[in-house]
């Protein structure tokens, strides 16, 4: 037996236990988490400077912040959600009560990925411990600072038969793979993505499926041109354009172009500095193999802004890049990095032909003041999220359970909804004893045609 079967098996015989269907268990271990978190903070943030050159404010938004908010936001409302709620019932179950009763799978693996190595570590296993389950996370090798401080503070806090960090490159994924686990959560690459469901298909294992694609932007002749830069700047190039809701192409109006790349350029400035890719605070690249096809890119058009880099650092500027179309190898794939193409259109229909002809995107961001053109938007186009006027604030609600459509995802989290992703929902009816409807027996005189009259 190797290390991953035996593993599998221990969490299997704890969980089996009930222990963890205890809410005061799951209170008691969320506060936990909360608790190793905030005690290790400064060093979590010293790792992820370690892994991606990530600046303390930085880190603390995307990463520590949002998790720490995420547990206060689940630690709140856990109780409430792992009750069984009453649903309605229908004449023809006339006596009967009818009750959901969220229930733990069992056995979770949580694979996550290297751009927000703690944030994407945490959050869903804070959804796998509110709803009752034992789990297995696997962070990423290409982050290896933050992947060992995880194994060591939640190795220190939790028995690996409850809760277990598993380090290693992709033999431990593959390993953790083979074993029949209850549930499966993904996040990274829609590549990686089909492997992850070819292999949960061998034992018919639920999954959760967090990609994604090439997110649009549209900017409309109308909308507040220096707020709209200043934002899409902003989510844009935060995180070195690592980010998976980032968005990946802009679309702007060609009457409002040339005044927006100007905007956009001075919003770039003041955020990120004359020469971010050579700052001691710009998230770096994180491989250098990522890096080198990144910079490939940067000869796909004309940088209007940046176009810069740094090698010895793994660095590359903000950039916009003009002269690009759909033929170009920067919009065949996901960019994921600092490098922003720009296409114009003079109506929206070009938007609608070139977009919808594509996977579905992971976002959707729209920058207008017009009420019907936002909504146009909305029912134009499917994806799994988006802001009008914002970029990448969504994922801040607990309310917005987060997650893609096609090929940028299956499910979503966030909130209730990582209650609900590792929750099975178990239907039960209680039915009266007091009496008995004889109409559902086939003897009864005039059976069909009372029955009939019910089911209308």
């Amino acid at each position: 037996m190797d290390i991953y079967s035996s593993l599998v098996q221990k969490q299997r015989a704890f969980f089996a236990t009930g222990k963890t269907k205890d809410i005061d268990f799951r209170k008691q271990a969320l506060a936990k988490l909360r608790q190793l978190i905030q005690d290790n903070e400064e060093k979590f943030l010293e790792a992820l400077k370690q892994d991606l050159n990530k600046s303390e404010f930085e880190s603390y938004l995307t990463e520590v912040g949002v998790v720490l908010s995420e547990l206060k936001f689940t630690e709140k409302h856990v109780e409430k959600w792992s009750k069984p709620r009453r649903v309605k019932g229908t004449l023809v179950l006339a006596g009967s009560k009818s009750f959901i009763y969220p229930e733990p799978y069992g056995v979770s693996l949580i694979i996550s990925p290297w751009n927000y190595p703690f944030q994407l570590a945490f959050a869903p296993l804070i959804g796998a411990i509110a709803a009752g389950n034992c789990a297995i996370l696997k962070p990423s090798e290409l982050t290896p600072a933050t992947s060992r401080l995880l194994a060591e503070v939640v190795g220190r806090a939790f028995p690996d038969e409850y809760i277990a960090i598993a380090e290693g490159g992709i033999e431990a994924s593959q390993g953790l793979l083979k074993e029949k686990v209850d549930y499966i959560f993904f996040t990274g690459s829609v590549p990686v993505g089909r492997i992850i469901m070819e292999a949960a298909a061998k034992n018919l294992t639920p999954v959760t499926l967090e990609l994604g694609g090439k997110s649009p932007c549209i900017v409309h002749h109308d909308a507040n041109l220096t707020l709209a830069a200043k934002r899409i700047a902003w989510g844009k190039f935060i995180n070195a354009g690592q980010t998976c809701v980032a968005p990946d192409y802009l679309y702007v109006q060609k009457s409002v172009k040339k005044e927006f790349l100007k905007l956009l350029k001075d919003a770039i400035t003041e955020i990120y500095g004359e020469a971010p890719h050579d700052s001691e605070t710009f998230t770096r690249i994180v491989s250098e193999r990522h890096f080198d096809r990144l910079v490939g890119f940067l000869s796909d058009g004309k940088p209007l802004v940046g176009g810069r880099f740094n090698k010895d650092r793994l660095s590359i500027e903000p950039t916009a890049l003009d002269g690009v179309n759909w033929d170009s190898p920067v919009m065949q794939d996901e960019i994921f990095g600092p490098i922003l193409p720009i296409l114009e259109y003079e109506d929206l229909s070009e938007v609608v032909e070139e977009v919808t002809d594509r996977p579905k995107p992971l976002a959707f961001y729209v920058f207008s003041e017009s009420e019907s053109f936002q909504q146009e938007i909305l029912g134009s186009f499917s994806f799994g999220g988006g802001c009008i006027n914002d970029t990448v604030m969504h994922l801040a609600s607990p309310y917005l359970p987060f997650g893609g459509v096609g090929e940028s995802g299956i499910g979503a989290y966030h909130g209730k909804g990582s209650f609900d992703v590792f929750s099975h929902e178990k239907s039960i009816l209680k039915q009266s004893t007091k009496f008995d409807l004889p109409f559902r027996y086939q003897n009864t005189k005039d059976g069909l045609k009372k029955i009939k009259m019910f089911l209308k």
